[in-house]
């Protein structure tokens, strides 16, 4: 069995590693979230979750498995990471306004000998927002730690989203079916 190393600060992941019942450690190491601009949708994802291990790759040890993370919004082939402030999330949220956009998920698992990149994609349709509606969200939830600038588990999400295909979790932030059988494969 390998020692699980959960390279994340994100509060929703760290309670999907618990509900998932995973022996696991966190450590963070942080980088500087910077991919080239020529990459688009899964492939931003794959690049940030495998850079966010490469501080790791030095330091592990052979019973050792590291987990990194990376979620992006995407709407139109255009990322959405976090709001750095209200009116980039103001501005997040009403491009999202009555539209269907793509949450994209990837997960790297990196030991001493292997890296395994999975990835998942659900697809988020939300109503048209009134303009008090996002000011409410945003003032009341100040979601600037999400990508997109919402948390379907949140307000937004109850009053704003008229479908969803794929998994729930990953719009909260992490593919746990994904997961749970990727690390069946490995462990």
């Amino acid at each position: 069995m390998k020692k699980i190393i959960l390279a994340s600060a994100s509060p929703r992941r760290q309670q999907f590693f618990n509900e998932l019942h995973l022996n696991y450690e966190i450590v963070i190491k942080p980088v500087d979230e910077i991919y080239p601009q020529n990459l688009v949708r899964e492939q931003i994802t794959n690049f940030l979750a495998e850079l966010k291990a490469t501080p790791f790759k030095d330091t592990l040890n052979d019973d050792e498995i590291v987990i990194t993370s990376d979620t992006i919004v995407c709407i139109e082939n255009q990322a959405l990471g976090k709001p750095k402030n209200y009116e980039e999330g103001f501005a997040m949220l009403q491009s999202l306004s009555g539209r269907q956009h793509e949450v994209i998920t990837s997960v790297c698992f990196t030991t001493t000998k292997t890296q395994k990149t999975v990835h998942c994609i659900t697809k988020v349709t939300f109503k048209t927002l009134s303009k008090e509606e996002i000011d409410f969200y945003l003032t009341n939830y100040k979601p600037y730690d999400k990508a997109g600038a919402y948390g379907i588990q949140e307000w937004i999400g109850y009053i704003g989203v008229e479908n969803i295909e794929g998994s729930y979790n990953n719009v909260i932030g992490l593919p746990t079916h994904l997961v749970y059988k990727t690390l069946q494969e490995l462990l």
